[in-house]
């Protein structure tokens, strides 16, 4: 029985996914904001969170309803068959997002959903469930907009970002499903090498070398929320887990380079544990340093913008981009350059000209990712002979792009508009010519299987029962309930004490 299913994303990347959902199988594919919405059944629902790249979270909704205040979320919310997904003794935790004048408190939304499964159950069984913030056995989400309200399972659990292989991180490192998503933006073919002069912990190495072998990130994960569901089919999530008939050989190289020894240690560290150090080869090197490769390459990097300003000799920016440009030019003929930064100044320093770029967030940063296609000679001279840099479906891409708005120091700021807060359900189909396409790639040989024993070892967690590196769930929920003022904390304090165990 198919269903609807949510897939979130972060802004930019949503034709991205959109494409992804279709390769996997999912139907009836629409784009919103910051997320795709597509339908399938059980399996599919699994497979989009064991396979998407570019997925932060996978829900599956499960009411909507229109509510202008509080306490009509709670009259709608109560009306739902919860014993359809939990049963009194199930642990849950409600998560809210908020877009409404409607509703001055986001949390307080949340605060009456709990009521209303509390209710549901007392008038049930005399009995009710208890709230776990940090290991809860549903995880409940709360969508409002104006006045439309979706209530949803979160099947994904901790964000899919979160992939399970990294053992270590430096400052500031890139999230993995915007590295993936670079990587898919270039439209990388895996048909050549691939080269990262600024690798940091190693995220879009690895993110590439996943890509070239076609290793889905979930291999690497421990657990998923629908895991615990009442209806969760053991048999066939183990089947999608085991099933490495998509993965290929990669005949070509990974190279990383690093100024800092630290964190070429450290991307060695997290290539090693997500087992594709056979393709990727990390060095310590400055950019200065960087030579012409030997076989054609693409690049795609995220230089230091400000956040890791201490990976740069000197601390000088401005210098670091003119020596990027300098290198690109003069050690990168014939090869495609992919460049993510913050500010126009730093891409003006590269002194080359972009044939393409994309407006993407790296976390709450505005950022722009621009492709730079390095010839011999100049732009002009390349024109003369008749040379077009530039793709029609470039061209295309260029005309509808809409850049982030200036601040007056050069960096970039988008001002909140209607669309920002838009109810994800109001959607468009998407409908660009991608079709599905699930053959099975028989003309490559298929690679040698993975270890079951260390696929099953899914994710790694220390003694007490934590990712290392990692801020508990118990923080991050505690964070949240942080008070703004005075009548939110008694707001808050009132409804902890009530659901305290």
């Amino acid at each position: 029985m198919e269903h609807t299913i949510i897939a979130k994303t972060f802004k930019g990347l949503e034709e991205v996914l959109a494409k992804e959902v279709i390769a996997l199988g999912g139907n009836n594919v629409e784009i919103g904001n910051r997320m795709v919405s597509f339908t399938g059944d059980k399996e599919m629902l699994y497979r989009a969170n064991f396979c998407l790249r570019t997925a932060i979270r996978v829900l599956k909704p499960i009411a909507v309803f229109k509510a202008d205040d509080a306490d009509k979320v709670y009259e709608e919310a109560k009306k739902i068959d919860w014993q359809e997904y939990m049963d009194v003794n199930t642990t849950f935790l409600v998560d809210a997002v908020v877009f409404s004048d409607n509703f001055r408190h986001s949390q307080f939304a949340a605060y009456r959903i709990k009521d209303a499964i509390a209710d549901y159950w007392r008038d049930k069984t005399g009995d009710r469930p208890n709230v776990s913030i940090s290991n809860p056995g549903l995880r409940i989400n709360l969508h409002i907009s104006n006045e439309d309200v979706t209530v949803a399972l979160d099947s994904s659990g901790e964000s899919l970002h979160l992939r399970g292989y990294k053992v270590k991180n430096t400052e500031a490192p890139i999230n993995e499903v915007l590295a993936a998503g670079l990587i898919m933006l270039s439209e990388w073919d895996c048909q050549s090498d691939f080269i990262d002069p600024f690798c940091g912990s190693g995220t879009i190495l690895i993110e590439a070398a996943l890509i070239a072998r076609n290793i889905y990130p979930g291999v690497f994960r421990k657990e998923y929320a629908f895991e615990k569901w009442k209806d969760y089919d053991a048999d066939l999530f183990e089947r999608i887990y085991n099933d490495d008939s998509e993965e290929r050989e990669f005949n070509h190289r990974i190279y990383g380079y690093d100024i800092n020894s630290r964190a070429v240690q450290i991307a060695q560290d997290n290539v090693k544990s997500a087992g594709v150090s056979n393709i990727v080869e990390i060095q310590q090197r400055d950019i200065a340093e960087f030579e012409q490769p030997a076989e054609k390459a693409i690049m795609i990097t995220n230089p230091p913008y400000g956040e890791r300003i201490g990976a740069v000799k000197g601390g000088n920016l401005e210098e670091l981009y003119a020596t990027i440009g300098e290198r690109l030019k003069h050690a990168f003929i014939g090869c495609d350059a992919w460049i993510i930064s913050n500010r126009e100044e730093f891409f003006a320093n590269v002194g080359m000209r972009p044939s393409t770029k994309y407006a993407l967030f790296n976390g709450n940063i505005e950022c722009e990712f621009r492709k730079y296609q390095v010839f011999d000679g100049k732009l002009r001279q390349q024109r003369e002979k008749g040379v077009d840099i530039k793709s029609e479906e470039e061209r295309k891409r260029n005309a509808k792009y809409k850049p982030h708005k200036k601040n007056e120091d050069g960096s970039w700021t988008r001002e909140k508009t209607e669309e920002e807060a838009d109810h994800y359900f109001k959607a468009k189909p998407f409908k660009e010519g991608f079709r599905k396409n699930r053959k099975d790639d028989d003309d490559q040989e298929r690679g040698e299987r993975r270890d079951r024993g260390e696929r099953k070892d899914r994710g790694r967690r220390d003694e007490k029962g934590e990712r290392p590196g990692r801020m508990s769930s118990f923080e991050q929920r505690r964070r949240m309930y942080e008070a703004m003022d005075d009548e939110e904390a008694e707001i808050i304090k009132k409804h902890l004490r009530k659901w305290e165990k």
